[in-house]
């Protein structure tokens, strides 16, 4: 092995390190729909509001003990529960009540995702305010992993739900969900809602494993040429 290919493997090695400690699994909230409690006509058949995580990390995350807050920013936090890991890559809805069959119902009609996954969080002070509000995540630690901030919701039907499919964290977050937009469309049994409960655009791939198949494939391409 000569001197290029012996260093150019080691660069690889060294990315490769940085990859499984950096590109850890990264959690953002994607999407929010604080309209989902409203008894205003038309009123949402689940009668409950709610959010999407998803892991934009290149490894399973276990979220046991994890909370969330909506503005009172972490004083009064409850537990996210229903779901103990997300996939990477994978995108996962929490309503404030448990109301998983109303929801895939409303939403997916008899075609309901097989893997989606539902889980709940309940109590004092945490409703989603049509008017404006927040959503905050916190580990088991109590360290904060994300959070959005939205301002008033879509009051007219159909309502849209507040798309963050960007993954944007500890911003503001006002780009409503629109039909055929990452994954948005009318729910099959309630036309006056528009979101993507389970579904955004592809998260994309881990710059660091983009790094490490690039100089793998320049040690390919050196071997080749030497051997030729």
């Amino acid at each position: 092995m000569n001197k290029l290919t012996s260093s150019l493997l080691a660069a690889a090695a060294g990315v490769l390190a940085l990859t499984a400690t950096g590109a850890q699994a990264q959690v953002r909230i994607t999407e929010v729909a604080p309209w989902g409690s409203s008894t205003s006509a038309p009123a949402i058949p689940y009668a409950t509001d709610w959010f999407e995580l998803t892991n934009f990390g290149s490894t399973a995350v276990n979220i046991s003990g994890w909370t969330m807050d909506d503005n009172s920013n972490g004083t009064a936090k409850v537990a996210l529960t229903g779901i103990t890991s997300i996939a990477a890559g994978e995108s996962v809805i929490f309503t404030e009540n448990a109301a998983t069959a109303s929801f895939l119902s409303t939403w997916f009609g008899s075609k309901a995702p097989a893997n989606l996954q539902i889980g709940n969080y309940t109590g004092s002070g945490v409703g989603l305010g049509q008017t404006g509000d927040a959503v905050n995540i916190f580990n088991a630690s109590g360290v904060l992993q994300a959070n959005v901030v939205f301002g008033a919701a879509d009051a007219t039907s159909p309502y849209q739900t507040f798309d963050n499919a960007a993954g944007l964290n500890n911003t503001t977050i006002s780009q409503l969900s629109v039909v055929g937009v990452n994954g948005a469309f009318v729910a099959a049994n309630d036309a006056v809602e528009i979101g993507s409960p389970g579904r955004i655009s592809a998260v994309p791939e881990p710059e660091g494993v983009a790094l490490v198949l690039a100089a793998l494939g320049v040690v390919g391409l050196v071997a080749r040429k030497r051997q030729a």
